[in-house]
């Protein structure tokens, strides 16, 4: 009996404390819950996602790495386009269609981002922009240069020109000159400007005088020495516009051109009408075209706005390819050519023989020959090489215009001479190259300076007129006492005591001598 209420009680006393424990986990876990519901729930760490500024200006400007040693070696770059606000204003605005291709081509070559402004520099974002060097295009290639670089030059087609194709060169060019010069880009872009080999002879030079090495110190051509200076002046004034009284044009941080691969020949006003655009509007987006039409030995990649590109596409694929280029059935006549008919239509001598598959230069009379014809007249084609050169032979300018037609037997030399002016005057106003021989009836613009009109010898001394003027001659090769006497109407025994010469030594190009000529008899103006 004892046993039994022994069991009992120990059974009780174990249902008790069970009933205590469960007790205690359910107090337990109400506590748990009420905890959590007074701690906030973890938050989740937001990714930030990097800024990309929408205005592309404000993208480079935030991104530069190339800075001068001192503000004051831009002051004077700086004070310029001070003077000049609206001058920046017109080339960030020149720039907007061109401006992000030139960027990322920048960017994925790892050069700093400076560099897409200096087509700033070099053309003011002008594409048909060239100088009397006979650089052209954004980046201002010369013509052995861009040869180097693939830049290729037909009747259709300049590649020094082409956006795109000069923009990648560029960044070629540049890539390999800040490999010479061990990751110093100042010295590539003074390289850039002048040529490798000067910049590596002024190295040499400072370390043989114990001097720095780098940009600001080497003795280089004035036009160098301004020309780094003047790309990071632009790059403060276009990070800084307010700062310097500037307003620079906005341009979208996206896409504005979209390369369309063409596979046949384009009329240009062919392409304009299928992407809904203006024939200046193709010209300009591809200023490496100089005629009517894309070059005849495609594939040629035409620069298009990005957002007309798709209703392009839809017109190349509803239309037969034969409606890309008009072309004529020709029956060859007396006296035809190849050269004349290529002239006459605005072709290429080699077209015509691939296109008719013709083996030499010869055609029959009576035989029929297929030709491509512009589709419009040549004034349509407004900004093509042939009408940019009419309109510059109009521009005003001081002086007297003259149009010369060159024949055989001309050169540079003998028409500066037969005008009397300098052949860089000639190369400059006409965008010649100077190692290329003139073309038989090629036009000629020459300015040739107003000469005084003077009243007789009598009525200028009356009124005190000095007609005797004092000028100093540099010495030519080939020149002699004879021929310089000659041209300034003085004699030659004049010549030898002015300059106390000594008949036995001969004169020496470069060498300059002082001759006091009559304003009146003299051939100088």
């Amino acid at each position: 009996m004892f046993k039994q209420d022994k069991t009992l009680t120990l059974i009780k006393q174990f249902l008790y404390l069970s009933l205590l424990l469960l007790g205690a986990c359910e107090g337990t876990t109400a506590a748990e819950i009420s905890i959590e519901k007074t701690i906030e729930p973890i938050q989740t760490q937001k990714v930030v996602q990097p800024i990309v500024e929408e205005d592309l200006w404000q993208y480079i400007a935030n991104r530069y790495t190339l800075s001068a040693v001192s503000q004051k070696d831009l002051f004077w770059h700086i004070d310029w386009f001070k003077k000049n606000p609206d001058y920046l204003t017109r080339v960030t605005k020149r720039a907007k269609p061109y401006l992000h291709l030139v960027t990322q081509e920048v960017e994925r070559a790892g050069l700093p981002i400076e560099i897409a402004l200096l087509p700033i520099v070099e053309s003011a974002y002008y594409p048909f922009s060239y100088s009397h060097g006979t650089a052209s295009g954004l980046w201002q290639f010369i013509p052995s240069t861009g040869k180097l670089y693939g830049l290729k030059e037909d009747w259709w087609y300049d590649g020094r020109r082409d956006v795109l194709a000069s923009t990648k060169a560029a960044v070629r060019y540049l890539k390999n000159l800040s490999k010479l010069f061990k990751g110093d880009y100042l010295l590539a872009v003074a390289a850039y400007n002048s040529g490798p080999g000067r910049v590596q002879k002024a190295i040499r030079k400072n370390k043989r005088l114990g001097k720095k090495t780098d940009f600001w110190h080497l003795d280089l051509p004035a036009e160098t020495r301004g020309y780094v200076p003047r790309l990071l002046a632009v790059a403060q004034l276009i990070k800084y516009p307010e700062r310097y009284g500037q307003t620079i044009t906005p341009v979208d941080n996206r896409p504005q051109l979209k390369v369309v691969t063409l596979d046949s020949q384009f009329d240009l006003a062919t392409i304009a009408q299928w992407a809904d655009i203006t024939l200046d509007d193709v010209y300009s987006l591809n200023p490496g075209l100089r005629r009517w039409a894309t070059p005849s030995n495609p594939p040629y990649a035409i620069l298009l706005p990005i957002d007309q590109v798709a209703i392009f596409e839809k017109n190349l694929n509803s239309h037969p390819k034969n409606a890309r280029v008009r072309w004529l059935r020709h029956k060859v006549e007396s006296g035809d050519s190849l050269s004349y008919l290529a002239h006459k239509f605005k072709t290429t001598s080699r077209q015509i023989k691939r296109v008719n598959h013709l083996s030499n230069n010869k055609i029959k009379v009576g035989e029929y020959l297929i030709l491509p014809v512009a589709q419009r007249a040549d004034n349509d084609y407004t900004l093509s090489e042939k009408q940019r050169e009419k309109r510059r032979l109009n521009i005003k300018k001081t002086g007297t215009r003259i149009i010369h037609t060159v024949i055989s037997g001309d050169s540079l030399w003998r028409i500066a001479k037969k005008y009397d002016v300098q052949i860089n005057s000639i190369v400059k106003w006409n965008h010649l190259t100077h190692d290329k021989p003139l073309k038989i009836g090629k036009k000629l613009v020459i300015w040739q300076a107003k000469k005084a009109k003077l009243s007789d010898l009598s009525e200028l001394t009356r009124v005190g007129i000095d007609i005797n003027r004092k000028v100093t001659y540099r010495v030519k090769s080939g020149d002699n006492l004879s021929t310089i006497a000659n041209k300034f109407k003085v004699q030659v025994s004049d010549l030898k005591k002015w300059n106390k010469l000594d008949i036995k030594r001969p004169l020496q190009p470069g060498q300059k001598l002082k001759i006091i000529v009559n304003v009146i008899n003299s051939k100088m103006k």
